[in-house]
């Protein structure tokens, strides 16, 4: 019971923050997905005006299913829209194109916050369902095993928190280009940033649940141990 109690302590207030950013993300999309832009631009269009006045005329944009599945993959160079921001003229397919096009450009200049990101993914894409497994074993078995679990799992907080730079920078990006390039109006920029600011905050979310995780864990672990 104090188990239980103390994992909703910890982890309640993360929780509630990313409930109350899905909402506002969701909130935002859908209400500046139904407002055009003066210019006519899709989202495709933007992205691919930004790109190629940055001189990434070889990085192709291409559409993708889902809803808001929106990113730019820097393995293959592809930038992939959703349905939604591809082929719609809209406040919101503007901003999301733009973000995605600014990961395009950190990684043509190297960004450095990107590469280390991008690096980490394989490591991160093991530890985050290897690492609970262990852990859980290590508890049964040796508290040496499961700081192995806990260190391999902190290895998602590390990439949560890395992610956050990386976004917020690809967000200014973005700003910046339709502020000033003329693909969206001067009056249309207020929903542009509800849109960017709202879909940022999710990342600050999924940072401080994946932090409360940890930290959940490592007073498991101590708890264990002094018994």
């Amino acid at each position: 019971m104090e188990g239980y109690l103390l994992y909703i302590i910890i982890s309640l207030p993360a929780l509630l923050l990313g409930l109350w950013a899905q909402a506002k993300v969701q909130g935002a999309y859908r209400k500046y997905s139904q407002v055009r832009s003066s210019t006519g631009f899709t989202g495709a269009q933007v992205a691919r005006r930004i790109l190629d006045t940055n001189g990434l005329h070889d990085v192709p944009v291409e559409e993708t299913g889902g809803i808001l599945s929106d990113h730019y993959d820097p393995a293959k160079r592809v930038l992939r829209l959703s349905p939604a921001v591809y082929r719609t003229n809209s406040i919101a397919a503007a901003g999301v194109a733009a973000h995605e096009a600014g990961h395009a450009l950190q990684h043509r200049e190297q960004y450095f916050m990107l590469s280390l990101r991008s690096a980490m993914v394989p490591t991160v894409q093991i530890g985050s369902w290897l690492g609970p497994i262990i852990f859980i074993v290590g508890l049964f078995l040796s508290t040496t095993i499961a700081w192995i679990g806990l260190a391999l799992f902190a290895g998602t907080s590390l990439f949560a928190l890395i992610t956050l730079p990386v976004e917020f920078d690809a967000t200014r990006r973005a700003k910046e280009w339709l502020a000033n390039s003329g693909l969206v109006y001067q009056g249309e920029m207020v929903g542009v940033h509800k849109v960017l600011d709202a879909a940022a905050l999710t990342y600050v979310a999924a940072a401080a649940q994946s932090i409360s995780t940890l930290l959940y864990y490592g007073l498991m672990l101590v708890g264990a141990r002094d018994n």
